[in-house]
């Protein structure tokens, strides 16, 4: 049985197992993960340890600097096949400690299931969790052995599980990404690489009102620097450089001796990631005697659709078509770690998760009527040999 036939075999099967799948999401929204509360991230870890191990063995990595642990499951292939697949999911999220007492899970009379991180990425665990359910139930294994990584940093830019992630994905045959997808279930092809960069600038004080022009105003440099750096902006080739938090000066009366902005960089190609960089890092002082200081740099490279990943995406398609179900593929400005999958090379299909809207938001949801069938559609994923 190949994907499509098993896909299709599924869905009707797992229809009447949503109030399961509810469940299972509640359990997992209703344990906060904060990427910044370690206790909260263990108990999370600890529960996706019970859940996923009737599945295959489970490593868990403690990484350095005392975030939450990262979770490797391992599933063995059918037939002792030697490729490898990897499925890429994080258990931490945006929301502070406390914000389910403000927005408590909970599901409306239409199935839509609301909570913080339900949308983000708690549903796509749920996803995968009943597709290895369903497959497990009826004997199979996936065509290729396949390892997940459940990680806890995502959100603050994986910091500590980056390396985890490359060195799990390195050689591996495709790369299944359990992020949300975008409207309508559209799963992504491509995504944007990210950048964050902090310009400093040094002045010279003075007084205001006595001897300005003693001084060297950080903040009237600040507003030069923003400038060139809006000036970067290239709409046409989706590259967009922001600066959207700036610091500068001590009090009204003293020439700013100092200011800082913070800067968010976007590209859809390695090429313009390169070439944003050279711009930033070779950005010189306009007033005399100011000074400039630049750090920071990529920290998610762009997922670039690559002609493997449009095969996988048409695969994918086949397997939704089978059971009735019309898929599109997008691209998105925001990151994941299919980025990382996709920058050494790994065929990658991202958005695999569980419908609805609203990540990093209070209207974040869940569709429940849909979870079925993305569970289907994962399952079929697992077990075609494409």
């Amino acid at each position: 049985m190949n994907g499509a036939e098993l896909a299709a075999a599924l869905r009707p099967e797992l229809e009447p197992r949503r109030q399961a799948m509810i469940d299972v999401l509640g359990q997992l929204v209703s344990i906060e993960s904060p990427s910044d509360d370690l206790p909260s991230l263990e108990r999370c870890a600890s529960t996706l340890e019970t859940l996923f191990r009737p599945f295959g063995s489970i490593e868990r990595i403690a990484p350095e600097g005392g975030q939450g642990p990262h979770l490797r499951l391992t599933v063995d292939a059918r037939n002792g096949h030697q490729e490898r697949a990897v499925a890429l999911c994080h258990y931490d999220t945006v929301w502070s400690l406390g914000t389910l007492q403000r927005i408590p899970f909970a599901v409306d009379a239409e199935g839509v299931a609301r909570g913080p991180g339900c949308f983000d990425m708690k549903g796509g665990i749920t996803v995968l969790y009943f597709a290895l359910g369903a497959l497990r139930e009826r004997g199979l294994a996936p065509a290729r052995q396949l390892q997940v990584l459940f990680t806890s940093d995502e959100e603050i830019g994986s910091p500590t599980s980056r390396a985890v992630i490359e060195e799990t994905s390195r050689g591996a045959a495709v790369a299944y990404v359990l992020e949300s997808p975008l409207p309508g279930g559209t799963l992504k092809t491509a995504r944007k690489g990210t950048g964050d960069y902090l310009v400093r600038i040094t002045g010279r004080a003075a007084h205001a009102g006595v001897e300005p022009q003693k001084g060297i105003s950080a903040t009237e440099e600040l507003a030069r620097q923003t400038l060139a750096l809006h000036a970067l902006n290239d709409y046409a080739v989706g590259t967009t450089v922001n600066v959207g938090v700036v610091h500068g000066g001590s009090r009204p009366n003293v020439v700013a001796a100092e200011a800082e902005a913070h800067v968010d960089v976007r590209v859809e190609t390695l090429a313009e990631a390169e070439r944003i960089d050279r711009a930033i890092r070779g950005l010189q002082a306009q007033l005399p005697g100011a000074q400039l200081a630049i750090d920071g740099g990529l920290n998610r490279p762009p997922m670039e659709r690559s002609a493997a990943m449009a095969a996988l995406f048409e695969r994918a398609r086949a397997i939704a078509a089978a059971m009735g179900v019309e898929l599109h593929e997008g691209s998105t400005g925001g990151g994941s770690d299919g980025n990382f999958t996709a920058a050494i090379g790994v065929p990658t299909l991202d958005g695999l998760g569980a419908e609805g809207e609203g990540a990093h938001a209070a209207h974040e949801h869940v569709l429940t009527d849909r979870l079925p069938r993305r569970a289907a559609l994962m399952a079929g994923l697992l077990v075609d040999d494409f």
